[in-house]
């Protein structure tokens, strides 16, 4: 996570969702970091959904898992090494 700092631009900010591990700064650059908590909103959600199933939002997936391998995805993000979105899917779904 600390390593993000280096791939935003001075005086950006790098944004953090998984908050047990604080977002990283860099003050002689001016990047800040931010620990972002959510608030599930079953109609907010509804609405992203219906913006990335038309297109309106496309996310990015680096990579697809088992659920079974999300311990060792844990383990690979505290070292640092995980790189872009995950997909978790279910033991029932393909992986591709």
């Amino acid at each position: 996570m600390a390593a993000l700092t280096s791939v935003v631009r001075d005086g950006g900010i790098v944004v953090n969702t998984t908050v047990w591990m604080p977002a990283p700064s860099d003050e002689e650059r001016g990047v800040r970091g931010v620990n972002l908590f959510v608030n599930s909103d079953a109609a907010q959600l509804a609405r992203l959904v219906s913006l990335v199933d038309s297109g309106a939002v496309r996310v990015a997936i680096a990579r697809r898992v088992p659920l079974a391998e999300l311990p060792a995805l844990h383990a690979e993000a505290a070292e640092g090494a995980l790189s872009g979105k995950v997909l978790a899917l279910p033991s029932a779904a393909s992986v591709t």
